[in-house]
């Protein structure tokens, strides 16, 4: 390891690709190249501990030990078995290995699985006369292969828990919204710390939470482990001077705007227990409020909100009676402000009765949703007949 040209897959949110690529150009990622669902990227081993630690929207970040092509599994485990694995990680470490592929022509992935799982015991009995145990629950290492119609990429993932699970979540709301989306949701809404932020449906808080860690530049891996620990070539002492210089560039006074309100007081009790349980408490002003009544904190802003939908909520009537009321108020209540949506209701901007100036596919998860904004000047909404809502 070690070598000034690793490579590098941080898979993340389909639609967030643009806005993950820049953030790891900015923590000194070479070549970096969007696909779908990920940025690949190049540099020396150490950039993955900087990924782990200062990423807000990567998944995970993988570092890639082969690609080639082939033509059945015993192609696929004689690149597993040719690989050094016991100069990676020890045989005392559990693995896990996952597939996935895409136009794959074998037939069971299952069985690509298990070959690849023989080879890397194989070629630890054969150079270490001991294999590692397998741990489909906890593993200390994850092995990845992605194979598409003809190629096969492994990959060692180094992060280990999901990047999104921060660890500063202590009570979850229904259906909360990964942090990673929330906070690539920010970076599009080119919110800045200097503007006012207010979600007005803000449920556990999350929107508001990942708005915190931005504005008072605290790194999303501090206080958490990450797989690389566990690899031979871990450099302790250059993981703790990036935790030191993380912590020392963040600022624990710095003065933000942010707002958040719910109509549920359950919501609200889960989003305060969430920021003490981060050693943020009174980093934002929360009240309980419903939407429709609630009147802005500043003349003008960034309004950030994922409101409820069919698939949440259950009552497609009752949402097309919602959504004409929140555009109305709106309209009403927030001129001067830009008010960014995130839902998958696709009827969503033929029902607020607004013109959104821009919509963003993005998705949650497997569901296809939209990022709507809105720019709310007073008298010049309303949307014109025949607008495209897609």
């Amino acid at each position: 390891m070690g070598k000034p040209d690793q490579n590098f897959f941080a898979p993340c949110p389909r639609g967030l690709e643009a806005v993950l690529r820049a953030e790891l150009e900015r923590l000194g990622a070479q070549d970096a190249a969007d696909v779908p669902g990920g940025v690949s990227f190049a540099g020396p081993f150490p950039l993955c501990y900087a990924v782990n630690l200062h990423s807000r929207i990567a998944s995970r970040v993988l570092w890639r030990v082969f690609h080639g092509a082939y033509r059945d599994e015993h192609d696929i485990f004689q690149a597993a078995h040719g690989l050094p694995w016991q100069e990676w990680f020890s045989a005392r470490r559990t693995i896990k290995v996952k597939v996935s592929a895409q136009q794959c022509p074998l037939n069971s992935l299952d069985f690509v699985t298990l070959r690849i799982k023989d080879a890397v015991c194989d070629r630890f009995r054969a150079a270490a006369g001991a294999r590692p145990d397998v741990d489909t629950n906890r593993p200390d290492i994850r092995i990845d292969a992605f194979l598409d119609h003809k190629n096969v990429t492994l990959y060692l993932d180094t992060s280990g828990e999901a990047l999104f699970k921060r660890g500063l979540r202590a009570a979850a709301t229904e259906a909360p919204l990964r942090e990673n989306l929330a906070a690539g949701i920010l970076r599009l809404t080119g919110w800045t710390a200097e503007q006012p932020l207010l979600d007005p449906m803000c449920g556990g808080g999350t929107f508001l939470m990942e708005a915190v860690l931005m504005a008072r530049n605290i790194p999303p891996g501090l206080g958490r482990r990450f797989a690389f620990e566990k690899l031979n070539d871990f450099d302790a002492s250059a993981w703790r001077a990036l935790c030191e210089a993380g912590r020392a560039r963040q600022t624990p006074k710095a003065p933000c705007a942010i707002y958040g309100s719910d109509i549920h007081g359950a919501a609200l009790r889960a989003a305060r227990a969430n920021f003490e349980a981060a050693g943020l408490a009174g980093a934002v002003a929360l009240k309980q409020a419903d939407v429709l009544d609630l009147k802005p904190p500043a003349g003008e802003g960034v309004l950030v909100m994922n409101p409820p939908y069919g698939v949440r909520l259950g009552d497609e009537e009752q949402l097309a009676g919602f959504y004409p009321r929140l555009g109305d108020s709106l309209k009403r209540n927030f001129a001067g402000w830009r008010a960014h949506i995130f839902t998958a209701d696709l009827r969503l901007p033929k029902l607020i009765g607004l013109a959104a100036s821009r919509r963003t596919p993005l998705f949650n998860g497997a569901l296809e949703c939209r990022l709507f904004e809105f720019k709310l000047v007073s008298g010049s909404m309303r949307r014109t007949k025949g607008a495209d809502a897609s």
